[in-house]
């Protein structure tokens, strides 16, 4: 049961600014949230185009091939020039990176704003959330999500089975097509589609592809700290962070059991970034991973570990 008509949630943010945390964003009862992800493409210019300019989000600072860009001040993605070739099926790794918008206005526009400029995208809706799905130039992939946790009054896993009832009684499946006219129906008639992507925009999840499933499960679920919500026979695991959206780690085995990190100098996920809710949260996460006997790598003054399947991520304090 996710549906909660009677509440209101609330967030607190870290202040503007660079640093690994300065993108998350907690939800209320939320002790992990997401910072920004480092991405390898192959050409920063044309990648600049697609996440700056279409997209919408804003540049704060680009130096020796690497481009920092957020919403209202917080970093969110980071592009790294230098890949030589486009990601490769049959390999762990990103499948999608996504970018959580704060209401429904923000996001009609940004999809109004991608069909304006025709660029293929893939309206769905998942009734918990509403999303578009489409790719860089590269081929990394995005969502761009509103959270609607608030149309769900039953959901539940019975191995393949994934059921879900609306707050109006009726049963839905989680993958529906999305009615856009009624997403439209939040913008105004002379909206303005260029307005960049504004500042309660968030890394909301990451989802990626491993090699077992069973063991990043366990891996997210017990040295990092999030909470267990799904794990489908399909091959796809959800878990959450304690707030009330339950999609913040999604994983998938769909390039294969056992697949491989890609190859040096594909495009795709550079890392990605955990941050504790405080220094103490953070302390446990390191602890445990010590305790599993997993490498923390230090680079100055941040510390990346690994995954099961090689995902590489940054652990930080907000």
């Amino acid at each position: 049961m996710v549906g909660d008509e009677g509440r209101t949630m609330s967030t607190t943010t870290t202040q503007p600014g660079s640093g690994p945390a300065a993108g998350a964003v907690f939800d209320a009862g939320e002790t992990i949230a997401h910072g920004a992800v480092h991405l390898d493409v192959t050409d920063l210019p044309r990648a600049l185009a697609f996440w700056r300019d279409l997209l919408g989000l804003t540049d704060l600072g680009e130096a020796d091939g690497v481009a920092r860009l957020g919403a209202g001040g917080r970093e969110l993605i980071v592009l790294h020039a230098g890949a030589e070739r486009p990601p490769r099926r049959g390999h762990s790794g990103l499948y999608h990176v996504a970018l959580h918008l704060p209401d429904a206005r923000e996001f009609a526009r940004v999809i109004a704003r991608l069909a304006a400029a025709r660029y293929p995208q893939a309206p769905t809706d998942h009734i918990f959330s509403q999303a578009t799905y489409l790719d860089d130039p590269d081929g990394i992939g995005l969502e761009l999500t509103l959270e609607t946790p608030e149309r769900v009054a039953e959901m539940s896993v019975s191995g393949a089975e994934f059921r879900i009832v609306d707050t109006e009684g009726r049963l839905r499946r989680p993958v529906e097509a999305l009615d856009t006219q009624a997403v439209f129906s939040h913008l105004e008639e002379d909206a303005d589609l260029d307005q960049p992507l504004p500042a309660g925009t968030k890394v909301g999840h990451v989802h990626l592809h491993v090699g077992d499933l069973e063991a990043a499960n366990a891996f997210y679920r017990d040295q990092l700290g999030f909470e267990e919500h799904t794990f489908l026979l399909l091959g796809m695991a959800d878990l959450h962070t304690g707030g009330r959206f339950p999609h913040r780690m999604a994983l998938n085995v769909w390039q294969g059991q056992g697949a491989s990190q890609p190859p040096a100098g594909t495009a795709g996920l550079r890392h990605f970034t955990i941050v504790a809710r405080d220094a103490a949260g953070l302390a446990a996460i390191q602890s445990r991973l010590e305790a599993a006997g997993i490498d923390l790598e230090a680079d100055g003054d941040a510390h990346f570990a690994r995954d099961p399947s090689g995902n590489r991520f940054q652990l930080a304090a907000a």
